[in-house]
């Protein structure tokens, strides 16, 4: 274990463990940035053939430390190079999750190829609450895969999409007992590396089609999510959040 985040590699997959349950998962600099080199190792290694993504205890990620978040804009820089990273990732991705996915935890999930999730699991993406923009492409991603009432109930008013309801939208692949969550991830992978790497490879670029829309709306999102941060309507609600009280906007 290291930061945060514990790697293992077992039979060609790099299984990456989101280890901070203690906070529930939420994402530091630190540990935004091994995965993003965890990821971009197992990008160049021909010996990896798939990355599984799951989180250690209760809540599969509960987004950013928002505490760490404010230090600096190292933090929001560490996070766009994490998602980006994701996006462009050209293995399959594997998410097991279970409990919260919240934020980064959601929009990361955009990405993989394969979901299994607990009957518990929830995805939100509470940006606006923050007074902060959707990333990782989730602005053009949720309404593509979740349709557009559903992407706005979860974007502009942070409500949370539940697993039964994501698998029937075909957000996740497939709802799976807690105590089997992992072992059925892992099992997945193993057949993804048992069948034909080049014909898995094309078939997986034509399910995603054309990329440069959503690399065009992630840095349209980036630079958005940067004047965002600095604004009075963040400082207000991350303010609001510490103090645990409501915040208080002013209207223009």
């Amino acid at each position: 274990m290291s930061d945060g985040i514990t790697l293992i590699e077992r039979s060609g997959v790099l299984e990456i463990y989101i280890d901070r349950p203690d906070r529930k998962n939420a994402l530091t600099t630190t540990m935004y940035g091994k995965m993003t080199e965890a990821i971009m190792d197992a990008a160049a290694r021909p010996d990896v053939g798939t990355v599984l993504i799951a989180g250690l205890g209760d809540t599969f990620c509960a987004g950013n430390d928002l505490s760490d978040f404010m230090k600096g804009p190292s933090g929001m820089e560490a996070a766009l190079s994490f998602v980006n990273t994701v996006a462009t990732f050209e293995k399959p991705l594997i998410a097991a999750v279970q409990g919260a996915a919240v934020g980064v935890g959601t929009t990361m999930l955009f990405h993989c190829d394969l979901i299994y999730a607990t009957a518990d699991a929830r995805f939100i993406m509470p940006f606006v609450n923050l007074g902060l923009l959707p990333e990782a492409g989730s602005s053009l991603l949720a309404p593509a895969i979740l349709g557009s009432a559903k992407a706005a109930s979860m974007l502009l008013l942070g409500e949370p999409l539940f697993a039964d309801e994501a698998e029937r939208l075909g957000f996740i692949s497939a709802i799976v007992p807690a105590e089997k969550l992992i072992d059925h991830a892992r099992a997945k992978a193993a057949v993804l590396l048992a069948q034909p790497p080049r014909a898995l490879s094309a078939t997986r670029r034509l399910l995603r089609g054309d990329r440069r829309a959503l690399t065009d709306r992630m840095a349209h999102e980036a630079d958005l999510f940067r004047d965002a941060l600095g604004s009075p309507e963040a400082k207000e609600a991350f303010s609001a959040f510490f103090e645990k009280r409501p915040p208080n906007f002013q209207r223009p």
